[in-house]
């Protein structure tokens, strides 16, 4: 037995875990090593286990020494994971075979170096036991160094993660059913941060909150590991937003316009047309070389079906990635979906690309996150929502963004998508996420069930980017339409009287209901940019006074394809170019009038 060390203050119980039991030659150099590292005196005990067939696993309280063939392999790979060729220095977490090491080398010498000088050491796994389970909340006694925001996996292949710190046991939110967690069951610690699988092969497909395929074909093969969790990026790293994020709605396009990098809120009661205008935005990045993420948030899995049933139609799946976290799956799994579809986004927009993701939507995703912290315990506030609902959102949407050109000059641009009830946008969810957005589009229930879709109001929409994002030629051709439709909504009251009303106002009516009805437009069938030029000059010059509003739909698809029939030239300079000349301006009122005059003959 070893000599007992000076200051021992108290005798450790030890457990080897082995098929075979020890020699005394070995149980001495275990005795040795522990009594150095703990300074205590050691009374070591074996255990036989026939499951490890090769080297041995030593327990000391909530320490484990894996020394089994499996246990020296997951710290050979962790050494792997652990060389990163370039990630580190922009601090994206990447990695990236093509680039060179920091230190100069290539990633073969790098490996080669690290495994020459890489040698087995203990390693000191923390482990736990559950203490209570229930709807999807773990509360575990002995992770006493547990990290907010830690992955752990429990006996059963389970994981959760860290979400509560409290002083004798922490909270676990569980990434799948609780049935196979049972009171007293083992739960350990991976120091890893929650993640999700990151890759190019992720086009294309359905996946779940966790990365997992769920569209029923192959598994994905990724490139990267990203936390899903992130802090945005700072001042230093972003640009000024100045490029447009085309929604191909004419509404939206000519009046509150979204640029790259900016975050603009969709907001209406239920059934009032948000996903449509969500989904048409995505149609329209056909071609943009944008990437699209669609998160769907407790929805039922029937409505994601269709919804990518519609993307898959318009070819639009092909650059679209779709996280579903639907109604069916647990509060911890719909928390953690918006997240898991932001680390993706991210992934390629330090790649230097464009992506665009909606969140729909955020309501739901308040709801599950109250569910969850109602569940841990938590005090509730306003609205029975916990005091830290606001900063679940605002550190989502903060890390959207248009990365300066140093560092790859890509962006994330976001949807979220929040449903009001009863028009009532003063309400905590929706006032929270008007004051972290650039703006907001505020559908209304009167308007949509008029036959106006999308059912966009005027009045209480706005983008704070402005006509920064906007193509000088939709800017000049914009021009005061908004203006024209706010004076058109005064004045709308009195269409009842309107035997009584002077020739002038009769013509502002007339102009204001033209407009109006231009401005509908089909669902799935989004506007290139010159064809809303080619509508906005036509109408802002009042060429449309005089067509009947039945006929609008029919006049514009006809003036549309003139123009791409026998003014195709200028159509590809209005694209290429982005600018609207005074002449060109003329010549669209010119060829626009010689059509209205032929219209219905």
């Amino acid at each position: 037995m070893a000599q007992e060390p000076k200051n021992v203050e108290e005798t450790l119980e030890c457990y080897i875990y082995a098929e075979t039991e020890p020699s005394a030659e070995q149980k001495k150099g275990f005795t040795d090593f522990l009594t150095k590292k703990y300074k205590k005196d050691i009374v070591l005990r074996w255990l036989p286990d026939n499951n490890i067939s090769k080297g041995f696993k030593l327990v000391v309280d909530d320490d484990i020494y894996d020394w089994t063939e499996e246990g020296r392999f997951g710290q050979f790979r962790d050494l792997l994971e652990g060389i990163r060729t370039g990630g580190s220095a922009s601090g994206d977490g990447r990695y990236d075979l093509d680039r060179p090491a920091e230190d100069g080398r290539d990633l073969v010498t790098l490996i080669k170096s690290s495994v020459e000088e890489w040698s087995l050491g203990a390693i000191a796994e923390e482990e736990g036991h559950v203490k209570t389970v229930g709807d999807g909340i773990v509360v575990a006694t002995g992770l006493d160094s547990a990290e907010y925001g830690e992955t752990v996996i429990f006996d059963s292949g389970i994981k959760g993660m860290v979400q509560d710190l409290r002083a004798n046991d922490v909270g676990i939110i569980l990434f799948g059913k609780d049935d196979d967690v049972l009171e007293g069951s083992r739960v350990r610690r991976t120091k890893k941060t929650a993640g999700i699988p990151v890759g190019d092969d992720f086009l294309g497909r359905v996946i779940d909150a966790m990365g997992n395929p769920i569209d029923g074909k192959d598994p994905i093969n990724a490139d990267g590991y990203r936390p899903i969790e992130t802090p945005a990026p700072g001042i230093v790293k972003r640009q000024s937003v100045d490029t447009p994020m085309n929604t191909g709605i004419l509404s939206i396009d000519s009046m509150f316009p979204i640029g790259r990098g900016q975050r603009e809120l969709i907001i209406g009661d239920r059934q009032t047309g948000k996903t449509s205008i969500a989904i048409d935005t995505i149609l329209n990045q056909k071609g943009n070389g944008v990437i699209c993420i669609y998160v769907a948030i407790g929805q039922k899995a029937s409505s994601v079906a269709q919804i990518v049933g519609n993307l898959t139609k318009h070819g639009a799946m092909d650059y679209t990635i779709v996280v579903s976290a639907a109604a069916s799956e647990t509060a911890p799994i719909q928390y953690i979906a918006p997240y898991a579809g932001c680390a993706l986004g991210e992934y390629f927009m330090y790649k230097g690309k464009d992506v665009l993701i909606v969140y729909d939507d955020l309501s739901k995703h308040a709801i599950a996150y109250r569910a969850l912290s109602l569940l841990l315990e938590r005090s509730p506030g306003r609205e029975a929502y916990p005091g830290d609902v606001f900063y679940l959102h605002s550190r989502l949407l903060e890390r959207s963004a248009r990365l300066s050109d140093e560092f790859g000059g890509g962006s994330i641009t976001a949807l979220p998508i929040v449903e009001t009830q009863a028009g009532d946008v003063s309400a905590y969810i929706p006032t929270n996420i008007i004051s972290i957005t650039d703006g907001q589009i505020f559908l209304e229930s009167d308007l949509f069930f008029s036959g106006q879709r999308p059912a966009v109001n005027v009045g209480l929409s706005v983008s704070r980017v402005g006509g920064a994002a906007q193509t000088k030629a939709m800017k000049k051709a914009a021009g005061t339409i908004r203006l024209d439709l706010a004076q058109y909504r005064e004045m709308e009251v009195f269409t009842q009287f309107s035997s009584d009303l002077d020739e002038t106002t009769k013509k502002q009516l007339t102009y204001g209901q033209g407009l109006m009805r231009l401005l509908r437009q089909p669902q799935s069938k989004p506007f290139k940019p010159h064809e809303q030029i080619i509508l906005l000059v036509t109408a802002t010059a009042h060429l449309m006074q005089d067509i009947p509003l039945d006929d609008i739909n029919k006049y514009r698809e006809e003036l549309l394809n003139h123009y791409h029939e026998n003014e195709g030239s200028l159509c590809e300079k209005l694209d290429r170019t982005g600018q609207l000349s005074d002449e060109d301006k003329s010549d669209i009122i010119e060829i626009s009038k010689k059509f209205t005059e032929s219209f219905g003959k």
